[in-house]
């Protein structure tokens, strides 16, 4: 009888034993399973359609802009695209034929990155880089491109290209980068896709010309702080005084990336400076020469202002203010200048004694 119990004890403990090893073989089976999904997870990518598609859209995208040199169609006046006339040479047409037209803008000549494709990326807007390369209307793209190998060490991390639109607001986005070759360098092209929006509201009123010696123009200074060319479609200028308000809403117009562009009331009288572009606002009532001071010389608010896609009203994005209670009095020959800060801010602009068209400091300029 004891010899029965004893063997009933010893096959309880072995079938316990059983039971905890199947246990833990069970357990070590789960997490090898999960680890082995996850990983799958990581190699595939998500099951969200959107995302998988954005991300074969990056992709595309970067092979079009570093697999060959691109391309330019020209626009015909009524509206279509003149074939015939299509260059891989779009890196020498003008940012307004370029914005008109539809521009692939490959980077890659002879196996390299061509330096003078590179250069001529500011005369594109971010939309045409979009279209160009293949994405959809509500995506949008940001390029960096920067020096990763060279024999002169200074040039390592160099930054030759940066620009697009804001991401802070995307809820998508997808990178893909590669390595091209430019004069010995090895050069890192970095391609980031995104549902943030196309636009790059990045004008800004640099220096206003309200009381010019010698019967000269009145003029405003603007500044594009973008490295892409920004159409003037959808931004107006406005100007209020104590006696009148006009206002201009722009149709057309390129300026170019990190370029100035200096609006005047006299285009042959205009002094340029350093300024790519000359705009006449002479016809529109706003800006003045000579004996036409339509720019109120004691006080005014001025407003470059952007109406997004989509909305109506348009918001300022750049404001110009003098006298008041801003304490900025404008003698002849002064020039509001803004200092850098919030462009909005009246605190951020001052009275100089001498007016430079065309000339922004460096310090304005990494300012906004």
């Amino acid at each position: 009888m004891e010899e029965t119990e004893h063997t009933c004890i010893r096959s309880d403990e072995r079938g316990l034993t059983a039971v905890i090893e199947f246990l833990s073989a069970f357990t070590l089976f789960l997490m090898i399973l999960t680890a082995f999904m996850s990983l799958a997870q990581l190699e595939m990518g998500s099951n969200d359609t959107e995302i998988d598609q954005v991300d074969q859209a990056t992709v595309s995208a970067l092979d079009h802009l570093v697999g060959g040199p691109g391309w330019f169609v020209p626009a015909l006046e009524d509206g279509d695209f003149d074939h015939a006339n299509g260059t891989s040479e779009w890196n020498v047409v003008s940012a307004s034929d370029l914005q008109k037209g539809r521009v692939q803008t490959g980077l890659i000549l002879e196996g390299e990155l061509d330096v003078n494709r590179l250069n001529a990326l500011s005369n594109v807007t971010l939309e045409s880089f979009s279209e160009g390369l293949g994405l959809a209307e509500d995506l949008s793209a940001y390029l960096h491109i920067s020096v990763q190998t060279s024999t002169n060490t200074t040039r390592v991390g160099l930054v030759l290209f940066e620009g697009g639109s804001d991401i802070n607001s995307a809820r998508m986005a997808s990178t893909a980068s590669s390595v091209v070759r430019m004069s010995g360098e090895l050069l890192t092209v970095t391609l980031q896709v995104h549902d943030a929006g196309r636009q790059s509201e990045n004008l800004v009123i640099t220096e206003v010309m309200v009381r010019p010696i010698g019967g000269g123009p009145e003029w405003i200074e603007v500044y594009n702080d973008n490295s892409f060319a920004t159409s003037l479609y959808g931004w107006s200028l406005n100007v209020t005084s104590p006696s009148a308000t006009n206002n201009v809403l722009f149709q057309s117009g390129v300026i170019t990336g990190h370029s100035i562009a200096l609006f005047t009331g006299s285009v042959s009288s205009q002094v340029q400076g350093n300024a790519t572009q000359i705009i006449d606002l002479g016809t529109f009532g706003i800006l003045g020469t000579g004996s036409m001071n339509l720019l109120d010389d004691g006080s005014s608010v001025m407003e470059l202002r952007f109406t997004r896609p989509s909305q109506t009203k348009p918001l300022p994005n750049s404001r110009a203010e003098w006298g008041g209670q801003t304490g900025l009095l404008l003698g002849i020959n002064n020039a509001l200048v803004w200092d850098g800060g919030s462009p909005l801010n009246s605190a951020s602009w001052s009275v100089n004694q001498v007016a430079t068209p065309g000339d922004v400091p460096s310090s304005v300029t990494n300012a906004s």
